[in-house]
């Protein structure tokens, strides 16, 4: 792999030690939402004590998942993403699709769901990115690909950069090492 005109873009630890943060403290309210919701807060506009609780399990689980991805990456010592005249190094995220080359990406596009900003890169062998990982990466992968069109879903929420900056770096990368490249926004 050839590391010409390489950028390493590193992670923020501040940034993950604030989702790690924000993890726990939606953790501590799923298990509240589970446990006892309506005897700390009667007036909630959950009705039903079972629906309580599977929203609170529902959020136990995912904020766990994502807490243990924050833990796992604050020590993490390779950079969260790589860009170089072979391609780019993605490790960005627990859904990370690790190396892809210039070649394989045929557009990028930001994408929008609620406040969450990504930059989503679209392959030519989408199947290639979601069959590279374990059965619940495949899973969510194979989600990613329906919801935004593509498997590669790329977050600045980890990195040292914003998703603006990372757009403007990742045209200019690709303009100068890779093919005709298709650029949009979407929201959903």
């Amino acid at each position: 792999m050839d590391t010409t005109d390489e950028l390493i873009i590193k992670f923020s630890k501040k940034k993950i030690v604030l989702l790690i943060v924000g993890s726990c403290a939606f953790v501590a309210l799923g298990v509240w939402m589970s446990v006892d919701a309506k005897s700390i807060a009667p007036d909630l506009p959950i009705e039903s004590p079972l629906l309580a609780r599977g929203i609170g399990l529902v959020a136990i689980l995912f904020f766990s998942l994502c807490g243990i991805f924050g833990i796992k990456k604050l020590f993490d010592k390779r950079p969260g993403l790589v860009l170089n005249s072979s391609g780019i190094i993605d490790n960005s995220s627990g859904l990370a699709a690790g190396f892809i080359p210039w070649e394989e990406i045929l557009g990028v596009e930001e994408f929008q769901v609620y406040s969450q900003q990504m930059l989503i890169i679209e392959v030519r062998n989408p199947e290639t990115y979601i069959a590279r990982a374990s059965a619940l990466k495949r899973f969510l992968n194979r989600a990613n690909y329906k919801m935004c069109g593509s498997p590669i879903a790329i977050s600045s929420n980890t990195l040292k950069i914003d998703l603006p900056a990372l757009l403007s770096t990742f045209e200019q990368y690709h303009k100068k090492f890779g093919q005709t490249l298709s650029f949009g926004h979407r929201s959903e």
